[in-house]
């Protein structure tokens, strides 16, 4: 879908300009702007809203108890379709500001006001309520979000093709999400605002309303502080149109990108059922109803890892592979999870074990859509085409749809076991009476009552056994299982072996298409520099231009003004010049200390450790050059295969 000359206005452009990721980028870009959408979703979709659905408008019993197990799963059915339609959307996108980064600004208006409407239900009979429900939802994850998250999952395949680099990004990402689910969803909004609001829904809609108006500001900086390097490197080159069909062909036939959203499947599905899981766990398995403690702690001291874990899981998957480190941290990942699952009700144990899996959890977390990202790369190398918004669609799908069919599957377990929902009452006297009317008097706990600032009470309720077991499964059980499959599936990845070679031979090839359809090959490299030079070069003509206007209004000598600006820039130069020189030093010398440190290392050896170790590092070199020779095969035989299918297409279409 081509969006002719919309957002080309200059107030639309990215403050991105450097061929090399910036410090803006990584910091506002992929850090802080996607905290605005996430929170809204953290807070707002995530378990916090079955819990307004269960505890508040009391929807729990609907149609027997199956509305909340239904509803969610046709509506993900709906949002699947929405997401596959977003990424050919995406996908056929060409403009200016790039194919997926458009969409970040339209999203930026479209979640928090869609947000608001999932909890302002009015006051209705039970079965509006629902339909209501029904409507917000989907029009939030089906049509808002989707938007969403689509075009924020492919900024890091989008940005660029230097793996560290997307690499760093994919890490910044995941702090984002850390950032919001691990310290404001889990940690601030349970700790303060939940015991201060209670099951009151006026104070339910009035928080959610104000966090949705807060965020939208936040999401805009991930617009105006991304870029879209590769989608600007592709538009140099002339590009057939890919057949939807021909994509699916591709994204299935191949090994690791299937094995990457099986493996998504799973992991996801583990994550989600544990995350919904939690509120009602901390609630009720191991501290009182809403009681601003218990998760705070599970969430702080079992989190741990995921706040210092960024200082070394990359260093670590740079030495050993991403795949090899991620495969090792599942290991610690089932492990934590089964100590926990050991004993489920005490806290100390429990803290302990959720602290070894979310050390096994780091290298997931930071480290997958990097991952991912080279698989793209690895498939374009293949079919000579890009698939990433196909596969992205996949992979968001599968996210998204678990989603729904986590909360099914919660709500389920919930209503199959008997579940509780709390009281909201206006004195402890009357949650005595309801509770006595329904024969569960005896399991009224008034120790854990909590007064919400409107001055009326939330009494939680004990909860019998059942559902006490299928909570703890739930969220300490499944991960066991999930954490082994996730390991033997990811054992197969070894896409990062051979990716600088495939992304050498994918620049070979546009620049033998560009040079054949007649024009000159400049770099992507050469051409971004030049490209920031008009650019700069542009700023600075009109910028002399409304100088002159304005000291011509108040009466400014523009000469004067003008070497003021001239020294400026020239002292700002001067200053990035020096950054830039300290920069290569400290390279330079890190590069240095490195080589003596090997000089040293190998000084030590006997010359037969010498031979050894050349033998070993010379059979190595002949094992990755096997491989990739049988790799290299097979791949230009399906390029060959891809290019002959996409020749008859484009002859068939010019044919009618």
């Amino acid at each position: 879908m081509a969006t002719g000359k919309m957002l080309n206005g200059r107030i639309f452009d990215s403050r991105i300009r450097s061929r090399n990721i910036t410090g803006k980028e990584k910091w506002l870009g992929y850090l802080l702007g996607p905290c605005g959408a996430l929170l809204i979703n953290a807070v707002l979709g995530g378990s916090f809203l079955n819990q307004y659905w269960t505890d508040v408008l009391k929807l729990g019993g609907l149609w027997g108890g199956a509305f909340l197990i239904v509803f969610p799963i046709f509506s993900k059915i709906l949002d699947a379709i929405t997401n596959f339609i977003m990424g050919w959307i995406i996908d056929r996108t060409k403009n200016k500001q790039g194919k997926a980064r458009p969409y970040l600004l339209l999203s930026a208006f479209l979640v928090p006001i869609t947000g608001m409407l999932l909890y302002l239900v009015p006051n209705m009979s039970i079965s509006w309520k629902a339909v209501w429900v029904i409507i917000s939802y989907n029009l939030f994850f089906s049509f808002a979000y989707t938007i969403y998250n689509m075009s924020h999952n492919m900024m890091v395949p989008l940005s660029t093709r230097n793996s560290s680099q997307r690499g760093v990004l994919a890490v910044f990402n995941q702090v984002a999400t850390i950032m919001v689910t691990g310290i404001i969803a889990a940690l601030i909004f349970p700790m303060v605002i939940l015991p201060m609001i209670g099951s009151s829904q006026t104070l339910w809609i009035s928080v959610m309303s104000v966090l949705c108006i807060i965020m939208l500001p936040v999401m805009l900086l991930e617009y105006y502080f991304t870029k879209e390097r590769v989608t600007e490197e592709l538009g140099k080159v002339e590009t057939v149109k890919i057949p939807y069909k021909m994509q699916i062909k591709a994204v299935f036939s191949d090994k690791y990108i299937v094995f990457l959203l099986v493996y998504s499947l799973i992991y996801t599905l583990g994550g989600t059922l544990k995350n919904s899981a939690l509120i009602y766990y901390c609630n009720y398995v191991l501290g009182t109803y809403n009681d601003g403690i218990t998760q705070t702690l599970i969430s702080v001291i079992g989190g741990i890892p995921m706040g210092i874990g960024i200082f070394a899981v990359w260093p670590l998957a740079k030495k050993f592979g991403k795949k090899n480190v991620t495969v090792a941290g599942f290991v610690f990942y089932a492990v934590g999870s089964a100590i926990c699952w050991m004993v489920p009700t005490n806290l100390i144990v429990v803290i302990i074990g959720q602290f070894i899996k979310n050390i096994g959890g780091l290298p997931c977390a930071y480290i997958f859509m990097s991952l991912f990202s080279d698989s793209f790369d690895h498939l374009e190398w293949k079919t000579g085409f890009r698939s990433d918004s196909l596969a992205m669609s996949i992979y968001s799908t599968i996210t998204i749809v678990l989603m729904g069919v986590g909360l099914a599957i919660l709500n389920a377990a919930l209503n199959a076991s008997g579940y509780i929902p709390p009281l909201n009452v206006t004195d402890l006297g009357e949650a005595e009476a309801i509770l006595a009317q329904n024969g569960w008097l005896s399991q009224l706990d008034l120790s854990s009552y909590k007064m919400a600032i409107d001055g009326t009470f939330t009494v939680g309720i004990q909860q019998p056994g059942s559902t006490l077991n299928a909570i703890s499964f739930l969220f300490v059980g499944l991960e066991v299982i999930t954490g082994i499959l996730s390991a033997i599936l990811l054992a197969f990845i070894g896409v990062e072996k051979t990716l600088e070679r495939k992304q050498k031979i994918i620049r070979e090839r546009q620049k033998e298409a560009c040079e054949k359809s007649g024009k000159v090959w400049v770099e992507p490299e050469v051409q971004l520099e030049m490209d920031q030079r008009l650019a700069d070069e542009e700023a600075e003509e009109i910028f002399r231009s409304e100088l002159k206007s304005k000291c011509e209004k108040k009466g400014l000598n523009y000469e004067e003004e003008l070497e003021k600006h001239i020294r400026q820039i020239s002292e700002k130069n001067a200053k990035e010049a020096e950054k830039k020189r300290l920069a290569e030093e400290k390279q330079a010398a890190k590069l240095k200390a490195a080589e003596e440190k090997q000089t040293a290392k190998l000084a030590k050896l006997t010359s037969q450790q010498l031979v050894a170790r050349e033998e070993k590092a010379r059979r190595r070199r002949e094992r990755i050059d096997a491989a990739w020779a049988i790799e290299l095969e097979k791949g230009n035989a399906t390029y060959q295969k891809m290019q002959d299918l996409l020749k008859k297409y484009a002859e068939k279409k010019e044919k009618h």
